[in-house]
């Protein structure tokens, strides 16, 4: 059994790392965008959708009846992508809070996405994060993790830096989950089509919580997510297809310094290694006998 370090340490640990981080000075070139008709649309159930006073902070509701999404007016293809967002409070299983890109506007047979899943649970029990990758429509890449705060309490940033030799999932700017471009002839990774960028709320108690034993308590109704400060700085897409590559030093996420982790991240990355993560499709051989070949590649390169 390895040494057990306090939570206090362990969060002074992650402060400490993430103030030196270069990623940090790098990203603050993607300026917040403030409104949010500037750069969303609703998708569905306007109705349940509100904002702050101020315009600021943006409201998605869920009830029996349906639930919200909005998505970008623009399509990106590399970039870095940021939202602050704070999750449903209180008893939240069966619900599902979804912050994701996508190349298109549903599920279809051929899309490819990114996604973060926040999985509500019964009172007292912690929310887990799901993230999966989808290239052609194929997906069964999830990763499950904890998270070491309660994202109910306070707004938080999840990001996903994304280029064309890797894809981080950030959480409050520590690496949770890296994917890696092989570069095969059978490559999963998703790089050739531009995506949206969307967020949800809906009901998934058929799945969410404890694979679907535990259901909706309708009676919470109506369940509430927030969001504010939408970050992104990436390249947008254009037609005719634009090649969203550059050799110049205006695109950080697209230069040398963002195709790996820094010693920084590494570091923040192999904790949450250690502590945070509940499932790796890369371990379950039950599942994947053969297991993808995507999961022969290290992060850390």
């Amino acid at each position: 059994m390895g040494k057990r370090v306090s939570p206090l340490a362990t969060l002074l640990h992650i402060t400490v790392l993430l103030a030196s981080s270069s990623l940090l000075s790098l990203s603050q070139a993607a300026e917040p965008k403030d409104a949010f008709q500037d750069n969303f649309s609703i998708m569905w159930s306007e109705d349940h959708f509100k904002t702050s006073e101020d315009g600021q902070t943006w409201f998605l509701s869920l009830d029996k009846d349906t639930g919200c999404g909005f998505q970008t007016k623009q399509r990106y293809r590399f970039g870095w992508f940021s939202m602050k967002m704070k999750l449903v409070g209180g008893d939240s299983a069966g619900v599902v809070t979804a912050y994701y890109m996508c190349t298109e506007n549903g599920a279809g047979p051929e899309r490819d996405e990114l996604d973060f899943e926040f999985l509500g649970n019964r009172t007292g029990q912690p929310y887990l994060i799901q993230t999966n990758i989808y290239k052609n429509g194929t997906g069964g890449r999830e990763m499950r993790h904890m998270l070491w705060f309660d994202p109910t309490e306070d707004f938080h940033s999840y990001s996903i830096l994304w280029n064309n030799h890797q894809i981080v999932f950030f959480v409050d700017r520590v690496p949770v989950r890296v994917f890696k471009n092989a570069e095969y002839s059978n490559n999963f990774f998703p790089n050739e089509k531009p995506m949206y960028l969307f967020s949800s709320i809906w009901n998934a108690d058929d799945w969410a919580t404890r694979g679907g034993l535990e259901k909706t308590d309708w009676k919470k109704a109506p369940f509430v997510s927030a969001y504010k400060d939408f970050s992104v700085d990436a390249c947008q897409w254009e037609d005719p297809y634009p090649a969203c590559v550059s050799t110049t030093t205006d695109n950080w996420w697209d230069q040398y310094a963002a195709w790996h982790l820094n010693d920084d991240q590494k570091l923040d990355f192999a904790w949450v290694q250690r502590n945070l993560v509940i499932y790796d499709y890369c371990k379950d051989s039950k599942r994947y006998p053969t297991l993808p070949e995507e999961c022969s590649l290290s992060p850390w390169d």
